[in-house]
């Protein structure tokens, strides 16, 4: 159990599930229940197809509901896209927002993803914006150069401190199995704090640093106990129930 640490432990779906898996949210919940957590939140982000069906039964526990990106627009012809409000208006609590998958397949730079925040941001949503370094811009010594980068370009200048969180999301790691060493997370959270500090002063100290990138039950616990990690953003393992479990039994 890592203790004395407020973490929030988030699961991304990301193009998986279906109405099948409402009994693993009744599990999450039911086993969220028992267990009590004092200071960690629990968060699932499935596809927009589920928002609706999780959420409502989620409404009266303490599991989160979010989605995995939103619009920059608040309405509008713009087809095929989702707003923040239409989120909220489904039950959605959260955004994934700036994910490397969609800054790679989608193309989204950091100003319109800066632009999507915003939104978000405005629409109290609790967002979470992902920042990492490919394995080339890792073997070329610019893993800082490239976080500094996306976190001055895609972070809107005015915040709700409790509402923004940063997850480091190493692209190489993502799915492949392999993960940072502790001293490299250790190394790339403090720097990410230290960006925050200086760019937002006193209100820093709200915003989460979460650590994603094939987070699972074996790796988990010592991620989680590495200063600066205020939670995790876990892809893979958070779809089913028993390898996610395993992952929320570390927290407090």
């Amino acid at each position: 159990m890592v203790k004395n640490k407020d973490l929030l432990i988030a699961g991304n779906w990301k193009m998986n599930g279906s109405k099948k898996n409402l009994s693993m949210i009744s599990l999450l919940m039911k086993y969220i229940k028992q267990k009590k957590f004092k200071n960690s939140e629990i968060l699932i982000c499935p596809p927009n197809t589920l928002i609706d069906a999780f959420s409502n039964i989620s409404k009266r526990s303490k599991l989160m509901i979010g989605a995995q990106d939103c619009s920059d627009k608040e309405y509008g012809a713009f087809t095929g896209d989702i707003s923040p409000s239409m989120l909220k208006d489904i039950g959605s609590q959260a955004v994934i927002l700036g994910h490397s998958e969609r800054r790679q397949y989608q193309e989204e730079s950091n100003k319109l993803i800066r632009s999507k925040a915003e939104n978000a941001l405005n629409n109290n949503l609790l967002t979470i914006v992902c920042v990492g370094e490919s394995l080339n811009q890792k073997k070329s010594g610019n893993t800082l150069r490239v976080i500094g980068e996306q976190l001055k370009k895609s972070l809107p200048d005015k915040i709700k401190p409790n509402d923004l969180v940063i997850a480091y999301e190493p692209i190489w790691a993502i799915g492949s199995g392999l993960v940072p060493n502790n001293d490299d997370i250790y190394k790339v959270h403090s720097f990410i704090s230290d960006k925050l500090k200086s760019r937002y002063g006193g209100k820093a100290k709200k915003i989460k640093i979460l650590y994603g990138g094939s987070v699972n039950k074996k790796n988990a616990s010592s991620i989680l106990s590495i200063d600066y990690v205020d939670g995790a953003l876990v892809g893979g393992a958070s779809l089913k129930f028993s390898d996610f479990r395993a992952i929320l039994d570390f927290c407090n």
